[in-house]
């Protein structure tokens, strides 16, 4: 089969493509903007792609492709694709022991900090995810302890310095004394900064990297940067988190022409519904009554009421929905829609939303 000719084919639009091996299996699924550009790339220029890549594109006898109608459809169909079929590929390039926690051990006299796979909920200790970067948050926390000087090797901790103490990189909670205290204090301000709730060290990070850079000793400054970038990834998780588990009732609205919208409603990470309207068919009055059908039906399910707890196998979708609704490259508009108003006979508040919605740039 000539894969190049049938890449010419393909549409430049929004859609999921699916790599096929001569077995005819689903080997590797991606998501693009642009059919036609993104599954083009990877029969060109091959002295750029990574060696996975590489190996991949050796495999491909085949392609098939799903068009959306929105960028967004295709990231939320790209997710659900690779957990329902599990391409071999996908799991190359992204191992699922990526997705991780941040285990703090409360329990212990010194608390230690560590990276878990799981979060069990009953064992007393504390928990912050999940990330869906393993790589990034050991960088994240290996800078917090490097800043922070908590770089212990002294596993046992009983009244005898370790190496790193003598270089400075160590405050000594592996000796008894005022160390450990304020070993305790740092653990705090961690835990604060993992809750999003204090940028202190955050802050001492930026400091280091400044100084570090006016020394020019831009190979410091480098570590810091990488550090601070981590560290930020890490309150970016936050924001995602707390703002999925609020379980928002969100109505989403993107052009796909002139004369052609489609109308989103989302709750938590799930789409709960979508549907393309043309506006040549409706006249405004038609057009907000059905939105507004459509919030009340949806909105109004009892079963979605609850507040909803985020683990590992849905902070994906989490990541998408909430990246999308807060890019300023997308072509979306969106409102929350307050649980208030949907209780109430009076629904003056969901009318001005969807005003809101359909006129405000």
């Amino acid at each position: 089969m000539d894969l190049k000719a049938k890449v010419k084919k393909l549409p430049s639009l929004p859609g999921v493509y699916m790599m096929k091996d001569s077995l005819d299996s689903i080997i590797y699924v991606g998501k693009s903007k642009n059919l036609k550009s993104r599954v083009g790339s990877y029969f060109q220029n091959s002295k750029s792609h990574s060696p996975k890549v590489v190996k991949l594109v050796k495999n491909i006898k085949d392609f098939e492709y799903k068009l959306t109608d929105t960028e967004f459809e295709a990231f939320m169909l790209e997710c659900k694709l690779i957990k329902e079929i599990k391409p071999i590929y996908n799991k190359l390039m992204k191992s699922p022991k990526s997705y991780s926690y941040i285990k703090i051990k409360i329990s212990e006299q010194c608390p230690d900090i560590e990276i878990s796979n799981e979060a069990n909920k009953d064992d007393g200790n504390l928990y912050f995810g999940p990330y869906t970067s393993k790589n990034t948050v050991l960088r994240a926390l290996n800078g917090m302890r490097e800043c922070c000087k908590i770089l212990c090797n002294n596993s046992s901790r009983k009244a005898s310095s370790c190496l790193n103490y003598s270089l400075g990189l160590c405050i000594g909670m592996c000796l008894e004394g005022a160390a450990q205290k304020q070993y305790l204090d740092t653990m705090h301000k961690i835990i604060l900064l993992l809750n999003g709730t204090d940028k202190s060290i955050l802050q001492e990070m930026e400091h280091k990297m400044t100084v570090a850079s006016e020394k020019f000793d831009f190979e410091n400054a480098a570590k810091y940067r990488d550090y601070i970038s981590a560290v930020n990834y890490l309150l970016d998780n936050v924001k995602v988190i707390k703002f999925t588990e609020d379980n928002k009732n969100i109505a989403l609205l993107e052009y796909l022409s002139d004369t052609t919208l489609k109308f989103f409603l989302i709750k938590g990470n799930k789409v709960l519904f979508s549907k393309n309207y043309d506006l040549e068919s409706f006249n405004l009055e038609k057009l907000k009554s059905a939105f507004k059908f459509n919030i009340l039906t949806c909105f109004n399910d009892k079963s979605l009421k609850n507040r909803i707890k985020i683990e590992k196998e849905d902070i994906d979708e989490a990541q998408i929905i909430y990246t999308y609704l807060k890019s300023k490259a997308s072509s979306c508009r969106h409102v929350v829609i307050s649980k208030k108003w949907l209780n109430t006979s009076n629904n003056v508040n969901i009318d001005k939303a969807i005003n809101k919605l359909l006129f405000e740039q």
